[in-house]
């Protein structure tokens, strides 16, 4: 019985299999110059990265501002790129290439370091406890 119902379902596997689309895969799946990698919440680090060059307009968006960092990679060079979506800074990331102006690729300068940011906040955390307590 059961090699009957192989050799029954075998026909449709292989119809299924004709059928399918083509997917390219590859550079010329690309229909431009960037592709998109993702879109993502900007972490505590972003806000610490070095300040971009100041407009000197207060309505301009700040790093503070961002709501997403948009990450795309160059097809022709391999470079990653993130960028806020309302300041506009972005960071570059190649290895294989000269470096950028300063602050524009990694590693970046920061005004705090991550351990720095987490001390500060278990030193925040170890007051509000003291408050509470008393």
């Amino acid at each position: 019985m059961r090699p009957l119902l192989a050799c029954a379902l075998l026909p449709l596997g292989v119809l299924a299999g004709c059928n399918s689309p083509e997917v390219e895969e590859g550079p010329s799946a690309a229909k431009g110059r960037y592709a998109g990698v993702g879109i993502y919440s900007p972490g505590p680090m972003w806000e610490q990265l070095g300040p971009p060059a100041a407009s000197g307009n207060p309505a301009v968006a700040t790093l503070r501002d961002d709501e997403k960092i948009i990450v795309v990679t160059d097809t022709r060079t391999g470079e990653l790129r993130q960028c806020g979506n309302l300041s506009g800074h972005c960071i570059a990331l190649n290895p294989w290439a000269k470096p950028l102006a300063p602050g524009h690729a990694a590693p970046v300068r920061v005004l705090k370091h991550a351990h720095q940011l987490q001390a500060e906040r278990q030193g925040e955390s170890d007051a509000a406890a003291e408050d509470v307590a008393q």
